[in-house]
């Protein structure tokens, strides 16, 4: 498992740091102002269809249907067709009504900026279609055990854009936003290719060929309605976190200037610890537990989401420590230049330690809700994920106003402590006290006061350096 979950995190490590080195890039070239707003708001819906249908759902109800299928290659086929057959509808339909879609996004934009951004919203939500071509062959890959070709292909997104940035870094705004744009194009081509380069390394090349030849002789129809049965409830479950943070954001369009990008800048680096840590290692697991559970092996399922939890435990405090308190100097080092001012970085800072409060709790939740689907309780994950959207809709109405972009941050935290709550007393107080009952729990609480203090002195020092 550690193997699995040491090349899934080295992937993501590679591709979140050129994804910051491209965010970098961007706040010196854009700044956080009305286009840069415009562009993340184009680049919202894709992302935010893309982690619904593709990353979320798809992967967790396809994998245990995948392993219990019969025919393999028919069953993979079946379901990569339908889903291409809608999500290609489902552009035409955004090509068709840009201006219509982009207001969805966009409740309180006058319609100079949704005359702006609708051609973008366009242009960017093709790229939903290639994604989801990604992810399909990384789930095949997954099954595997193979995590690193999915976790590393964001690189050749990341090195697009860049190279977009860089060529047109001295045009105008509009002209900038339309390069980066055409450049996720190029991006999720190229994603598209370095995974099927993998599946022909793998062998996996002849169960497509296999499902295409035979799908008409075959009768898979069972299977796919297992696969319905799961999917529609991890459809729910996977959206609210998403649709959370579609809210925000277009909550964070009722407030200043700037806001959009604040959120956008402040969650990319609260990204960079839970996909390291959380989705790295949740990923890596899933596969391993599902199996367990399908050979009714629970004794092996338990002991690796016991080694799991410490691991994610351990690394999630010392991120959350760091993040917190060097708020500041991070967000300093990585965007103040260009037309990223300082108090851009004040902004986006006081987000930040918004997002960290909800960390651990996310990645906690995560973990757990593996373990929820790889039983195949769907329907009680979503459930738990629709109360934890309500509670995240109600404190972000309550605090946008008073705190502005931090309180929509930190209202999804307390959405993600609600779900932890919930998902870990589904589980079973049992089980999880039972994680907690070792020696582990005392290195906890002694790594988190020294880190503390380590990181609160370092604050001060940078601060005065910097300032």
């Amino acid at each position: 498992m550690f193997k699995s979950v040491f090349s899934n995190s080295f992937g993501i490590l590679i591709s979140r740091v050129t994804g910051l080195g491209r965010d970098v890039l961007m706040t010196s070239v854009l700044g956080a102002n009305m286009w840069s707003d415009i562009f993340l708001m184009a680049f919202k819906f894709p992302n935010l269809f893309r982690r619904i249908f593709a990353e979320g759902s798809f992967t967790q109800s396809f994998m245990p249907s995948y392993i219990a299928s019969g025919q393999k290659s028919v069953f993979a086929v079946a379901i990569f067709i339908r889903f291409m057959v809608f999500i290609v509808a489902l552009s035409f339909l955004v090509t068709l009504f840009p201006e219509f879609f982009t207001k969805l996004l966009a409740w309180d934009w006058g319609k100079d900026l949704i005359s702006k951004t609708a051609p973008l919203t366009m242009i960017n939500f093709w790229y939903l279609d290639l994604i989801f071509i990604v992810t399909f062959l990384g789930t095949l890959l997954q099954h595997k055990e193979h995590f690193f070709t999915t976790a590393f292909s964001t690189v050749w997104l990341n090195i697009a854009m860049i190279a977009a940035l860089l060529l047109f870094s001295k045009s105008d705004p509009k002209t900038i936003v339309y390069a980066l744009s055409f450049s996720i194009l190029i991006g999720g081509v190229l994603q598209v290719l370095t995974h099927l380069y993998s599946i022909r390394q793998k062998g996996l090349l002849k169960i497509l060929v296999g499902g295409w030849k035979y799908r008409k002789t075959k009768n898979v129809k069972a299977e796919e309605s297992k696969f319905a049965s799961l999917f529609f409830p991890s459809l729910l479950g996977n959206s609210t976190a998403q649709i959370a943070s579609f809210i925000d954001t277009s909550l964070a369009s009722f407030l200043t200037a700037g806001s959009v990008s604040y959120l956008f800048y402040a969650n990319r680096v609260f990204q960079l610890p839970f996909a390291i840590i959380a989705l790295a290692i949740t990923t890596a697991l899933f596969p391993t537990i599902a199996k367990a559970i399908k050979n009714e092996n629970l004794t092996l399922a338990y002991k690796n989401l016991h080694k799991s939890f410490w691991l994610l435990s351990a690394l999630l405090g010392l991120s959350v420590l760091g993040g917190m308190l060097l708020a500041e100097p991070i967000i300093w080092l990585l965007f103040e230049r260009g037309n990223f001012t300082i108090q851009d970085t004040h902004n986006t800072a006081d987000v930040l330690v918004m997002y960290m409060v909800g960390l651990i709790p996310f990645g906690l939740a995560k973990l757990f809700s593996l373990y929820l689907y790889a039983m195949h309780k769907h329907l009680k994950a979503a459930k738990i994920a629709g109360v934890s959207l309500i509670v995240n809709i109600i404190f972000s109405l309550l605090l946008m106003h008073p705190m502005g972009a931090a309180g929509l941050a930190l209202a999804g935290s307390i959405g993600g402590a609600v779900q932890l709550i919930l998902t870990a007393r589904e589980i079973g107080w049992g089980i999880v006290l039972n994680l907690l009952k070792t020696r582990y729990s005392f290195y906890f609480i002694l790594g988190v006061g020294t880190f503390g203090v380590l990181f609160y002195n370092l604050n001060h020092f940078l601060l005065n350096l910097i300032r």
